[in-house]
């Protein structure tokens, strides 16, 4: 669960050790209290008619921001795989089901674009993109743009695609933008607070 080198502008390189063992370490914790981050916002909801809305798009943008490519993913992926394992760690679990069935049901598609979205935004900061308002809020859009297009894509293929976008796509347009342009600002704001080393 290596992340990229010393040079990697993610955020939380600024807190790794160098290497060894103890930055294998922090790795591993980093991806678990991430992964717990996401279980939270998965259950932080708002009923919004038939749609539950979330801040688990905040949050995985978040990591993926803070995090970079390679430890982001791997957030993502250990949070899939704790979901994939029965554990009760998505939205609407265990009333809606747990594990590899409810992960292939409606929300399917939308899982699959959160680790998407993560490396996408992990993607372009371990290029210095987070230092910029412009380049967040640009890869931060595209990364929700992926994300809804597989949620969506993956909902129609079950329900139907005018059922898909009344309700997998149109209730989130807004709350998601309002997501991005929060966690877009938030970045490069966080760097603008960190002292530049001599």
């Amino acid at each position: 669960m290596a992340v990229a080198s010393s040079s990697s502008t993610a955020l939380v390189s600024m807190a790794l050790p160098e290497k060894g063992a103890l930055r294998l370490a922090t790795q591993v914790l980093l991806a678990i209290g991430g992964s717990l981050l996401l279980v939270l916002s998965a259950k932080t909801k708002v009923v919004l008619g038939p749609v539950d809305m979330s801040l688990q798009t905040l949050v995985v943008l978040g990591i993926g921001a803070a995090y970079g490519l390679r430890l982001g993913l791997a957030t993502l992926l250990l949070y899939m795989a704790q979901g994939a394992a029965g554990l009760p760690v998505f939205q609407s679990t265990p009333e809606k089901g747990i594990g590899v069935a409810y992960m292939l049901g409606t929300t399917g598609g939308y899982l699959a674009g959160f680790v998407a979205m993560a490396a996408i935004v992990g993607w372009a900061v371990d290029r210095g993109w987070g230092r910029s308002l412009l380049k967040m809020l640009a890869v931060m859009l595209v990364a929700e743009v992926v994300m809804m297009a597989m949620g969506y894509s993956w909902l129609a293929m079950l329900i139907g695609a005018d059922k898909a976008w009344q309700f997998g796509v149109v209730p989130f347009i807004v709350p998601d933008l309002i997501k991005v342009a929060l966690a877009a600002a938030a970045v490069p704001a966080i760097w603008a607070l960190i002292p530049k080393k001599a």
